[in-house]
């Protein structure tokens, strides 16, 4: 679960379910309700919940240090310049300034990915985008600081601005990095060919290409960005900070600053929301510690809502083509995709950007043949980087909407349609993804049924429609970002001491999406006690073992195995002292209800204290560790680790809209969300991500976007950057149909970043539905409704999408070929 529900939230509809619907549901609820869990599957409150509704939550803007400095970062004012000087004596000289930086101090390149150190602490001879920091000060307070910039002198030598991909895919006469491919300005070019694409097309009954126009997008989680560093004597540094990533900021400040990553710790308080936005190991984290290096004294960096505008790294603006063949009997043949990435000034996550955008249309569907060219080009916007559904967003629109046109022209019901052409589950695509559970199906049918599909398909009055889409996302990467040294992607550790209280120590950052309950709940299922017993202890470098991150909707897979393992190993030496006080074998006893007892006979038993104490007589605390690894998966061609998960989710949306025909407003009414995340640990909490996703993808579909003028960011404020309201938001239902996984802890998958790529396209459907005309250009705000509307009555007036023609397949005939 790498999504949070810190900045969108929904409210979830009632409506009647049809009969054939309540089976599906309910069959997935007796089978979870039948599991004999106490604690596993039930609806449980986040145990942060009452501190952060009380407001006695710590974030870091929370922290006070003695002596603590304001630090502040001078922005370039050119989006794309050599810097020929930097004058900052006199503002070193200005009483109340503790140290004045720039970027020679610390030069040496970083980002979050090994292979594309491309960023700096504060820019070094040249400035990539408007907005990119050229110097930090820090003072005894922010207005020391801003009369401070006013007295450094820098001298900017004006170069070329690129602003527009294409143009970056071109040779260009000054490079924005001289790490880009040949003499453009591409950072990747991904090409994959499986099959034979071009000939499946050739031999199509049916061939579809739509094109699709995304702008960047940006996280909007309710906290700014704010880090603290604190340089003690003893020569080691401390650095608190709002980031989903504690070990890569680890690695990072190692890497800039030139310390063993032992005399750095990294404390992660509560975040405010992330959604991918605080998944790198940022430039204004190093420059905190830089100046708490340099002037001994406690420093915090705090960002207004322009930094975080300007530091982005959101979702990339997109331009891509898909192509889609069928046979005559709608069996898909061949995809054919071309996907363009402005990546800003930054390489971010950009490898991996660019290789989702086409591998992670390998589900839900089945492809025999399948191409994809990806390129990302630098440009002289602010980076672009990840966001929650990273890579699968955008691209699952086109995907989607191609899928719902060959449809219309074939005379499918679209749901009809995708029953034919799913993967089946334990099965392996042709660009080798291995797939276990898949309950897509499930999901389908579920929301069809749940929706009134059938009475309302092609039959509401005009202006009103109701459309569908699928989904598919990664529990996790397989592969780890670094792959030296070689250890676990995740490690718990646990303490059982007198208290009779547990401790967990982890380093996963919970950003809001409950993963510290979710350690509370598995610890608490094996060892058979109350959650209230176990204590997840803060992420501390200095005490918590290492976790990779909160991306990639990683976290519920991999930090539940390990902490499911590390609690199994903790239950060992207390069924052993159980066993002596019982005089019983350990391996005919089982702990549950705060007992551990004879298996079937909780009256025979003792309470879990005194098993514990008994097993602390000669070896004091108990401690267990647990861990995780991936196994190894994927091919062996060039980027085949891409997109490898242990698992996928998979999802089936249902919406139903409105659309003002006066004022081109569209007003989404119901979404029926079917999601396929395994077993749900908590209920509760993945129905607040599903929520929470599809307020962020109808954001981004109907309001939401970054506007440019050249490479100026015109938007860079929540007044402008126009979020849904909670009044904007529509009813939501969340049906979980999963089955087990059977690699997941307790059957798990992920539920933080699969629920939001669907959202999107079934909305989009619906629009068609209900107009007849196919939106690609995102945002659809009500300007771009209005001018499809008149290019619709020049061509003759209103034009409903034609009603299947095709009877009603029930049976699915490709899926399984």
């Amino acid at each position: 679960m790498a999504g949070t529900s810190s900045r969108k939230s929904g409210s979830a509809g009632t409506p009647r379910p049809s009969s054939a619907e309540t089976d599906l549901v309910k069959e997935a609820e007796a089978t979870r309700a039948s599991s004999g869990y106490h604690l596993i599957g039930k609806r449980t409150p986040l145990i942060d919940a009452a501190l952060k509704v009380t407001g006695r939550a710590e974030y870091t803007d929370d922290i006070k240090r003695p002596g603590m400095l304001v630090g502040r970062l001078l922005k370039s004012v050119h989006p794309h310049a050599r810097i020929r000087s930097i004058d900052v004596e006199e503002a070193r000289r200005l009483p109340g300034v503790a140290a004045v930086l720039t970027g020679d101090r610390y030069p040496t390149p970083f980002g979050v990915l090994p292979m594309t150190h491309d960023e700096t602490a504060l820019a070094v001879g040249r400035v990539r985008f408007l907005g990119e920091h050229v110097a930090a000060v820090a003072a005894v307070d922010e207005e020391t600081c801003e009369r401070a910039f006013e007295l450094i002198r820098v001298e900017y030598e004006p170069l070329p601005v690129y602003d527009d991909p294409k143009v970056s895919r071109e040779p260009v006469p000054v490079k924005i990095h001289d790490r880009a491919l040949r003499d453009t300005n591409l950072q990747k070019e991904v090409f994959q060919h499986f099959g034979d694409v071009p000939k499946a097309l050739e031999g199509a009954s049916q061939k579809v290409k739509l094109s699709g126009k995304y702008l960047g997008v940006t996280h909007g989680f309710t906290e700014p960005h704010c880090t603290i560093a604190e340089h003690t004597p003893d020569g080691r540094l401390t650095v608190w900070s709002a980031t989903q990533v504690p070990h890569y900021l680890h690695r990072s400040l190692s890497e800039v600053l030139g310390m063993p990553m032992h005399r750095i710790r990294v404390v992660k308080p509560e975040v405010g929301g992330g959604f991918g936005g605080k998944s790198d190991p940022f430039p204004h984290e190093i420059a905190c510690a830089a100046l708490a290096i340099e002037t001994g004294r406690p420093v915090k960096v705090l960002f207004d809502r322009e930094d975080v505008f300007y530091l982005n790294h959101g979702r990339h603006p997109t331009q891509n083509d898909v192509t889609v063949g069928v046979d005559g009997d709608g069996k898909f043949l061949a995809m054919d995709i071309d996907a363009l990435l402005d990546g800003g000034a930054w390489s971010s996550f950009g490898v991996v950007t660019t290789y989702y955008n086409g591998v992670l249309a390998m589900g839900p569907y089945r492809f025999d043949n399948f191409r994809y060219h990806g390129a990302r080009a630098y440009t002289n916007h602010p980076p672009s980087g990840a966001m929650r559904a990273h890579g699968g967003t955008n691209m699952r629109y086109t995907v989607e909407s191609v899928v719902d046109e060959i449809a219309a022209r074939m005379g499918f019901d679209p749901i009809e349609l995708r029953l034919q052409n799913f993967l089946p589950p334990n099965f392996k695509t042709i660009n080798e993804f291995r797939i276990t559970s898949n309950s897509v199906r499930q999901c389908i049918l579920a929301a069809r049924d749940r929706s009134g599909w059938e009475e309302k398909f092609r039959k509401l009055p005009y202006g009103r429609g109701i459309g569908v889409a699928c989904g598919f996302y990664i529990s996790g990467s397989n592969s780890p970002i670094h792959f030296t040294p070689v250890f676990p992607q995740c490690t718990v550790h646990l303490k059982a001491d007198m208290d009779a209280g547990v401790t967990i120590h982890c380093g996963a950052a919970d950003i809001g999406q409950g993963s510290k309950t979710v350690l509370a709940q598995v610890v608490a299922e094996v060892l058979g006690i109350r959650m209230d017993r176990c204590r997840v202890a803060p992420v501390d470098s200095d005490t918590a073992p290492v976790d990779l991150g909160s991306y990639s909707s990683r976290v519920t897979f991999m930090m539940g195995n390990a902490a499911k393992a590390a609690a199994e190993n903790l239950k060992v030496p207390l069924l052993q002292a159980a066993s002596e006080l019982l005089e019983v074998p350990p391996d005919r006893l089982e702990a549950s209800e705060e007992r551990i007892h004879v298996k079937g006979r909780p009256s025979q038993g003792v309470p879990f204290h005194e098993a514990l104490h008994k097993a602390m007589e000669t070896k004091g605390a108990l401690v267990a560790s647990g861990a995780y690894s991936t196994k190894p998966l994927g091919g062996t061609f060039k980027g085949a680790k891409a997109g490898t998960a242990p698992a996928y989710s998979f999802s089936a949306y249902v919406a139903q809209v409105d659309v003002d025909l006066e004022t081109g407003f569209v007003h989404v009414e119901n979404v029926w969300a079917a999601f396929d995340c395994g077993r749900p640990l908590n209920p509760l909490a993945v129905e607040g991500q599903i929520e929470g996703s599809i307020h962020m993808g109808l954001g981004q579909l109907l309001s939401e976007g970054l506007s440019y003028r050249g490479a100026r960011l015109m938007n860079p404020s929540l007044l402008d950057y126009k979020i849904l309201t909670p009044m904007q938001m529509p009813k939501v239902e969340c049906l979980l149909v999963g089955e087990d996984d059977p690699e997941g802890p307790f059957g798990a998958k992920e539920a933080g970043e699969g629920p939001l790529v669907a959202a999107l396209p079934a909305v989009g459907n619906a629009i068609y539905d209900a107009i007849g005309v196919r939106l690609m250009d995102l945002p659809i705000t009500p300007d771009k409704v209005l001018r499809a509307l008149e290019e619709q009555r020049k061509k003759g007036g209103a034009v409903r999408p034609p009603a299947p023609t095709r009877p009603s397949e029930r049976t699915p005939t490709h899926g399984g070929r």
